[in-house]
């Protein structure tokens, strides 16, 4: 059965989307079987694939309104091992068509249900916000991956972001726990990198990730080329990280 993993932090700018991408990419390479699913409506995720955002017909707009079946808007092997529900600007009309309908936060679990069997991991790509997309994307997974930029106010929002997830494990979905929080931008030539690091660890009750993602060039160039780092570069050291992570994760669920 398919695990699914939330990218998730209501903070933008932290490497959310770089993260999804990425991690996908690296979980691909590794032979397990991935499906991205683009809850953005700024459609990041899916340009970062090489996915031409505005020409898809199906996207996760048509699937959460009931227009098109889940199958329908899966676009399979976008890289190796890969497949994606994308996302366009049409979604961001999304949050206003959810008013009034009856058990909107379960839409996307009900469909998930469908196919999850069908991946090792289905890696969901949050919207930057403590949304009605967000809470569906929450109510379907069983896990939270949290990325979080290594600057001072790392922790602001977090413990918002933590509340959030208990309110949905309180009333929504009670198996849902954190995956662990990984820290992104990490510049090694700066104390205060390592400072945000040792601050967390000692007042985060949870998972920390032992992978740091490096504040890298080429990691930054690869989403203008419609590609993950492990393709664009994959002697990188974001590419390195990438994989690192992926393994961290797959052993996380081993257990």
């Amino acid at each position: 059965m398919g695990k699914i993993i939330s990218v998730a932090n209501q903070k933008g700018g932290v490497g959310k989307t770089t993260t999804t991408i990425n991690l996908a990419a690296a979980l691909g390479e590794s032979g397990k079987k991935i499906l991205v699913i683009d809850m953005d409506p700024q459609g990041n995720t899916t340009s970062g694939v090489g996915v031409e955002k505005n020409e898809v017909e199906n996207t996760v707009y048509e699937l959460i309104l009931g227009e098109c079946s889940i199958k329908e808007c899966v676009i399979k092997d976008v890289l190796d091992n890969v497949s994606l529900i994308p996302a366009n600007v049409n979604f961001a009309a999304a949050e206003v068509e959810l008013i009034g309908i009856e058990k909107q936060e379960y839409i996307l679990k009900n469909e998930l249900d469908w196919i999850k069997d069908q991946y090792d991991f289905i890696l969901i790509d949050c919207p930057p916000s403590l949304s009605t997309l967000t809470v569906n994307a929450l109510t379907a997974s069983d896990s939270v991956l949290v990325p979080i930029q290594c600057e001072y106010y790392a922790l602001e929002g977090l413990s918002q972001l933590i509340h959030t997830i208990n309110l949905i494990k309180e009333r929504l979905n009670n198996k849902i726990v954190i995956e662990g929080v990984v820290f992104t931008m990490y510049d090694s030539r700066t104390n205060l990198s390592a400072q945000v690091v040792d601050n967390v660890k000692a007042n985060f009750a949870y998972n920390v990730f032992d992978t740091v993602i490096p504040r890298n060039t080429r990691l930054a160039e690869a989403p203008s080329f419609g590609m993950p780092i492990l393709t664009y570069d994959p002697k990188a050291t974001g590419s390195e990280a990438y994989r690192s992570l992926a393994k961290e994760v797959i052993e996380n669920n081993k257990k």
